[in-house]
């Protein structure tokens, strides 16, 4: 009598993702480390398939402002902080947050202002609302995507005021939603070694748990390729992935990989992650984070080459024409900071897949069929 065979691991995922069935931390690892990625990224692809029902491809046309690059935290990931006495720190006021933002809104339109930047020990919490009040009274059709749990949580400790009483003043004044930044990876042993002055991750999570409740979107991250082991990297999906099962307040998943240009790791060594490992990376998010709707391919960090290709490994969306991103070009990035609409639409479309420009808060604007 013939014996029958043993499903290989990749095949009880397979049967998994076809029943419909939620991944494990097993499942999560065994997909970090096995060398077959095709197979990953096909697995991670059907997800997508199974969730979207369609090929769009997102894509938003926004404007990156940082308001300052002096910062309380030195993280050794960090090529962009600086000290307010080192040369090439800034700190712009409200108004020429403002009077630059019309200026570029004049040239392309966009319907989105990214904004983030240090932690500066040297202004109030009254300065963040400012800037908030004035860019929304300036420019009130346009989505306000505003400051990191990090910098919210550093609000907190300026003003002696809970997470929630600085959003709900954040909002009140114009805030549309938040950007994911400052989660880099959660376990403790990472932040001792990469962050050791960052505050505990139960803040980050409380600051977006909070933002959740008051009805005000965001968005997630994890800062890959430095120091986390792969068990590390399916502990922070996971906890993000039951965060999203109890608000539902996430819009999108952003993987980050470590630039090391001009930080601490570059004088060690340290390289840049592979192609291979930032498609694995986006495919695994894809099949761990079945709750929430878009995986970004993050053009600006990884080109646009390899973005086309993390279409077909789970992602959904490229983010964005990116005007003026300033923090990973400071740690080498080499992709760009600027691309017009049209080509994002050819990129998307020459992968395959179609073109959509979206809003924040993923409403469709325009189909390039």
């Amino acid at each position: 009598m013939a014996t029958v065979a043993k499903l290989s691991t990749l095949d009880t995922i397979r049967e998994k993702i076809e029943a419909g069935e939620r991944l494990d931390a097993e499942d999560g690892l065994t997909l970090f480390e096995t060398d077959d990625l095709l197979t990953v990224g096909e697995l991670a692809d059907l997800a997508r398939c199974r969730r979207d029902g369609d090929d769009r491809v997102f894509f938003v046309q926004n404007l990156y402002l940082n308001q300052t690059n002096v910062c309380r935290v030195k993280c050794k990931f960090c090529a962009f902080a600086v000290t307010q006495k080192e040369e090439g720190a800034y700190t712009y006021t409200a108004e020429e947050l403002v009077a630059d933002a019309v200026r570029q809104r004049e040239l392309t339109g966009f319907t989105e202002i990214h904004m983030v930047g240090g932690e500066s020990p040297h202004v109030d919490f009254g300065y963040y609302v400012e800037i908030v009040s004035r860019l929304h009274r300036a420019m009130p059709d346009v989505h306000l995507k505003l400051f990191t749990a990090s910098e919210v949580h550093h609000m907190s400790k300026l003003a002696g005021i809970a997470h929630e009483a600085v959003l709900r003043e954040l909002k009140a004044a114009g805030l549309g939603s938040l950007p994911g930044g400052g989660a880099e990876v959660f376990a403790d042993r990472v932040r001792r070694l990469v962050a050791p002055g960052k505050e505990h991750p139960d803040e980050w999570f409380d600051v977006h748990r909070t933002a959740h409740a008051l009805g005000i979107p965001t968005h997630c991250t994890m800062l890959y390729g430095h120091v986390e082991t792969n068990e590390e990297r399916v502990d922070h999906l996971l906890r993000l992935r039951t965060l999203q099962d109890e608000t539902g307040g996430f819009l999108a998943f952003v993987p980050l990989a470590f630039h090391p240009e001009n930080t601490v790791f570059e004088r060690r060594g340290w390289r840049h992650t592979t192609g291979a490992d930032d498609l694995k990376v986006i495919a695994v998010s894809r099949l761990l984070l079945d709750n929430i709707p878009n995986i970004k391919a993050y053009w600006i960090m990884m080109g646009l080459p390899l973005a086309q290709v993390a279409l077909h490994f789970g992602a959904n969306d490229v983010q964005g024409t990116v005007v003026r991103e300033e923090i990973f070009q400071a740690a080498g990035a080499s992709a760009g900071t600027e691309q017009k609409i049209e080509e994002l639409a050819r990129v998307i479309r020459d992968a395959g897949r179609i073109p959509v420009q979206r809003d924040t808060l993923y409403n469709e604007l325009r189909r390039f069929d």
